[in-house]
């Protein structure tokens, strides 16, 4: 069928019959960030080919150990707090409607004593959103198209695909699979997955995930406070993203604020998504000091407020009531016991490649174990372990050019699914 005939055809059956004289293309032209994205997001195209594996083997019961979603039922002290708060809605006195677009008051207060006590950080320093990843854009907008992005490599999508749409950066380059005006930071085996930064050329803003997505390593108080300075020295930002911090079972710093100067460079911002199961009720915060100046002394806190005033109404009310009993005496203890629960899985994965002689990093404190198959290509190792073993992991260049050779695999799932792609990943490879 000639093209232009293929296209009136799926037309009128995605839009029922259309006249003839309907023109299917518009004069507004596409914005060529978008065009400059390679292929689709990574976990979308993960999920494409896990759909696609089961359509051609529909009885293989695959274990889903790619996306970060956790698994585990968001404990009853929390869902008792948000029912109430949805039932509350129902009823003319205790009805509300829009909340404040920084976010609930007690939230806010719950968060900077709990997150951030004797950090210097304020109730008025922390917003309130519908999750980091938001948030993530968000600040993007906030930073605008000017400006230089630094990364992890390999770090989490989002930070460069975001750096992309907003026109921060060049063309992809493909034979180096990487975006010109982006500084990639190399993280490897090699440099305990911190990298060097006397070879970091000036970057305006740095995104820098501890604990990391996806190489689950922790940098050290020492590494941050070098990090910290090499902000100012250079007058940078850091984005810093401390989405696992509570996996953190040693001296690491869970946040940015522990670093002596940190408020005067840094921007945090954090989620209950993996701390409480909130993937689907979607919360989280980002906290801007006032401390925090652009060049020319406008507080940068100043002009976040403004983009969410003016793209977000708020949080949702019951989710925000849901975040407000996470942080209770109950609610901490019962998002503990969650976080310990997954640590186990994580040591389940670890001893699994680690007694088949695999290179194993992460998951000390971390929801996530990156093995290393040198020489190999992250996305065969993909297809292999989906083809032969039925588990979806995710491959390691989808977070950029240093996670070849890696897959990541996720502590989150249900005990039995675990145990289970442990017996068949040593079915695989022994």
């Amino acid at each position: 069928m000639p093209m232009s005939a293929a296209l009136k055809s799926s037309s009128s059956a995605f839009f029922g019959h259309l006249p003839s004289t309907v023109s299917i293309g518009t004069k507004v032209t596409r914005n060529a960030n978008m065009a400059k994205l390679q292929a689709g997001y990574l976990f979308p195209e993960i999920a494409r080919r896990r759909a696609a594996h089961i359509s051609k083997y529909p009885d293989s019961q695959v274990i889903s150990l790619g996306i970060g979603d956790t698994t585990e039922p968001i404990p009853e002290v929390i869902t008792n707090a948000m029912s109430m708060r949805a039932h509350s809605l129902s009823i003319v006195e205790s009805y509300s409607g829009y909340g404040t677009e920084q976010g609930d008051k007690k939230l806010r207060a719950a968060i900077a004593s709990t997150y951030y006590k004797d950090l210097g950080i304020e109730e008025a320093d922390i917003f309130v959103s519908d999750g980091a990843k938001c948030d993530i854009s968000r600040l993007q907008l906030l930073f605008g198209s000017k400006v230089k992005m630094a990364v992890q490599d390999p770090s989490y999508p989002a930070y460069v695909d975001s750096s992309v749409i907003m026109g921060q950066t060049g063309s992809f380059q493909k034979d180096i699979e990487k975006y010109g005006n982006i500084e990639y930071m190399r993280c490897i085996p090699e440099n305990g997955f911190f990298p060097d930064l006397s070879t970091v050329s000036q970057a305006d803003i740095i995104f820098f995930c501890s604990p990391n997505n996806p190489t689950g390593s922790t940098a050290t108080r020492d590494q941050l406070t070098h990090l910290v300075q090499f902000a100012k020295d250079n007058g940078s930002i850091i984005v810093f993203d401390s989405a696992y911090s509570m996996y953190i079972s040693d001296d690491s710093p869970r946040s940015i604020f522990e670093i002596p100067g940190a408020k005067e460079v840094a921007i945090e911002t954090s989620s209950f998504s993996k701390f409480a199961g909130f993937t689907g009720v979607r919360l989280g915060w980002t906290v801007i000091p006032k401390e925090l100046l652009f060049s020319d002394g406008f507080p940068v806190a100043k002009d976040f407020n403004r983009i969410v005033s003016t793209c977000f109404n708020g949080a949702s009310n019951i989710a925000q009531a849901g975040g407000l009993a996470c942080l209770s005496p109950d609610g901490l203890q019962a998002m503990s016991d969650t976080i310990k629960f997954y640590k186990e899985n994580t040591k389940i994965i670890v001893d699994t490649f680690s007694s088949l002689g695999f290179s194993v990093f992460g998951g000390k404190n971390a929801p996530y174990v990156w093995v290393h198959f040198p020489g190999q290509s992250s996305w065969d190792v993909f297809a292999e372990i989906l083809e032969k073993a039925h588990v979806v992991t995710t491959p390691g260049s989808g977070f950029g050019p240093g996670g070849e050779g890696f897959v990541r695999v996720s502590a989150f799932g249900h005990r039995a699914n675990i145990l289970e792609a442990a017996k068949r990943i040593k079915q695989l490879y022994k």
